[in-house]
């Protein structure tokens, strides 16, 4: 199938493709060593720089900016997905009067970005006599978001599956709420699987917008033990830290992510083929691949 797309390369672009990605190997290793070089002639990586980090109370604050960093994703994260499914349904909707207010409700929710959103929650609700803490400031900004992203995300994935789908279920009579709970919405969800990830990794590293609101997650720990100047202001080994701690957090975010994503495909496929075809007709195919005749024939 790899030679219909585009045609393979031969013995002169083979080698080319290599000398480019053996250049690009040189290039890459040539700043991160120019990089380490600099580090180390600034006194990046003295003793001084990192003796803040050998105090135990340092890594119990820091533990704690990473339980309020998770706390705050954790909440927005089920919120962002459980918003994102209702616009999506909305922006669906066959009614008019409920496609298009919630098609502007995203639209503007997409186009405000984040950290405004924070200050306008934080800094802007007291002047009309409403005070807001820090977390729910970050967590109500981060749901709103990312809600409106992912719902757009689940949109396009039930309108990119195929029209035999929704007919299928049709077909076999359910209505409209049972083919998008049951047909397109777990199909869309798998096909847009590796979207949704990708959005939920923004969405825990968006939570270190939230130190300019002072909210005391992971990033507002690290700038105040990188400005300490008791310990010649580490601002550098703290971003360090910080940053191997935010990918640390991102790549178990992947992995969780991948294991639902694994089972979930193979529940699928293991319900699909547990539906015998009588006919052979495309209806049949398709809802037997879907597990809509599993769990439609009560509804029929």
């Amino acid at each position: 199938m790899s030679s219909v797309l585009y045609d393979l390369p031969g013995p002169r672009a083979r080698v080319r493709n290599r000398i480019i990605g053996a250049v690009t190997v040189l290039v890459v290793l040539g700043i991160l060593a120019w990089v380490i070089w600099r580090f180390a002639a600034t006194g990046q990586f003295s003793p001084e720089k990192w003796e803040i980090f050998t105090y135990t109370r340092v890594w119990v604050i820091i533990g704690e900016g990473v339980l309020a960093t998770l706390s705050a994703f954790g909440l927005a994260a089920i919120g962002a997905l459980l918003v994102g499914f209702v616009l999506a349904i909305g922006r669906l909707s066959d009614h008019a009067w409920v496609r298009v207010p919630v098609g502007w409700i995203v639209e503007v929710l997409r186009a405000v970005p984040v950290l405004i959103m924070m200050m306008l929650l934080y800094y802007g609700l007291p002047t009309v006599g409403v005070k807001m803490d820090p977390y729910w400031a970050v967590v109500i900004a981060l749901i709103a978001y990312n809600g409106s992203v992912l719902a757009e995300v689940l949109r396009a994935g039930v309108e990119a599956q195929p029209r035999g789908q929704k007919e299928a279920g049709y077909a076999i009579g359910l209505r409209k709420n049972g083919v998008m709970r049951l047909i397109l919405l777990p199909q869309a969800v798998r096909a847009m699987m590796p979207v949704i990830i990708a959005q939920l990794v923004v969405t825990l590293k968006d939570t270190a917008l939230g130190f300019i609101i002072t909210y005391p997650e992971l990033l507002y720990v690290i700038k105040l033990l990188g400005s300490n100047a008791v310990y010649n202001s580490p601002l550098i080994p703290a971003a360090l830290v910080g940053g191997t701690i935010y990918v640390a957090l991102c790549l178990i975010l992947s992995y969780i992510a991948y294991i639902v994503e694994k089972r979930s495909r193979r529940t699928s496929g293991s319900a699909g083929a547990e539906l015998p075809l009588q006919d052979g007709t495309d209806t049949e195919l398709i809802v037997a691949q879907t597990g809509a005749g599993r769990f439609g024939a009560g509804t029929a």
